[in-house]
């Protein structure tokens, strides 16, 4: 049975390793590996340190394409690789438009699709944004949807979605315990931060991620005023991997200048990345991701949206939305830092996002049908 995984961008490559590698494992399963390279080098990072090929790799990456553009190049890029690979199943991951458009090419071709983060909803189309409409076009078309969590599975029997669903957690979980176990056996793989652990000896970190479509423009610059903020106090750093985007990188430019107490990075390969959230007090990001991974960690996450697709982990008392407001931001972030007592009950609440085994209960699923 041939298995085309689709993924393009760095959180599905991180989603879909561990799956890729749990399928390999599984008789009778020839997994293929298709990348749009939506995000290049981010996506070329996780690759390496996982030790995937990619049999297909369209290369589709075009500074500052429209998602019109984006989506129609993918869209065709991505059957013509169907039609030549001509596989039994297609996986994919999330919300990206490489999920979207992967999945109605295999309708195309009447080849099934299977969901991987399947029925995550915020109930607002535009937040985030355009993600939240990709996951509900994935969702009529999928055959097998794998929920990470009984309210993702909850979401989906809302929209009359009730067959193939298993609720398998989430394999964010799978790949940061994998990569962890690599860099406990092999330090040398997250070394690169020790540079910045010895400048922000003694200093509470704040870990910031942020580069979602709807923060663009005066979110982006309420975020960075924030920052600002944030690190003007003598005992607090902010360790602030930035991404490659323009709409982020210019902002940031304007406002934060070259200020002592921050440290803006090259985006971090995810060992690197695990290390950091180690590293750091909090994290304050608008990413999906981090709001699974962070607790994970026993760290908290103020959430840098007014709604989430994850709700999970806002009910467990693990994350906080905190919107993109500076003044908001700001408050939060030293409630944190100056309340034992908060701090504590967000770092020792429970992670709702799984066990660290969702990848072989999908290549169990997926061996069966």
């Amino acid at each position: 049975m041939k298995i085309l995984l689709i993924f393009g961008t760095r959180p599905e490559a991180i989603k879909l390793f561990p799956v890729a590698r749990a399928l390999a494992e599984t008789p009778g399963v020839d997994p293929l590996i298709c990348v749009t390279a939506q995000h290049r080098g981010l996506l070329d990072q996780v690759l390496a340190i996982a030790g995937l090929t990619p049999d297909v790799d369209l290369d589709l990456m075009e500074p500052g394409q429209t998602l019109d553009r984006l989506t129609a190049r993918l869209l065709t890029g991505l059957g013509e690789a169907m039609d030549r690979l001509k596989p039994d199943r297609v996986i994919v991951q999330g919300d990206t438009a490489t999920a979207m458009t992967g999945a109605l090419a295999a309708y195309y071709r009447r080849i099934p699709v299977a969901h991987v983060e399947a029925g995550l909803r915020s109930g607002n189309i535009y937040h985030p944004w355009p993600e939240e409409v990709n996951r509900r076009i994935v969702a009529p078309i999928a055959d097998l949807h794998f929920a990470p969590t009984a309210t993702a599975a909850e979401s989906l029997a809302r929209e009359n979605i009730t067959a193939g669903v298993h609720v398998t957690g989430n394999t964010v979980i799978d790949a940061l315990q994998w990569t962890s176990a690599r860099i406990a056996a092999d330090p040398a793989l997250a070394t690169g931060l020790d540079p910045i652990a010895a400048r922000f000896a003694g200093k509470k970190i704040v870990l910031v991620t942020t580069h979602r479509r709807e923060n663009f423009g005066d979110g982006m610059a309420n975020i960075a005023n924030a920052i600002a903020r944030i690190a003007a106090h003598d005992d607090v750093a902010v360790l602030f991997p930035m991404h490659p985007n323009p709409n982020v990188g210019a902002v940031m430019d304007a406002i934060l200048g070259d200020r002592p107490n921050v440290a803006r990075i090259d985006p971090l390969d995810y060992p690197h990345f695990i290390r950091a959230l180690g590293l750091c007090h909090l994290a304050l990001s608008d990413s999906g991701g981090v709001q699974e991974e962070a607790p994970a960690l026993g760290k908290p996450v103020l959430v840098m949206r007014d709604t989430t697709e994850r709700p999970e982990g806002i009910a467990a008392g693990t994350a906080r939305l905190v919107g993109a407001d500076a003044d908001r931001i700001v408050s939060e972030v030293f409630t944190l830092i100056n309340d034992k007592a908060a701090y504590a009950a967000m770092a020792r609440a429970h992670n709702p996002f799984g066990d660290g085994q969702a990848a072989s209960r999908i290549a169990r699923v997926i061996a069966g049908g």
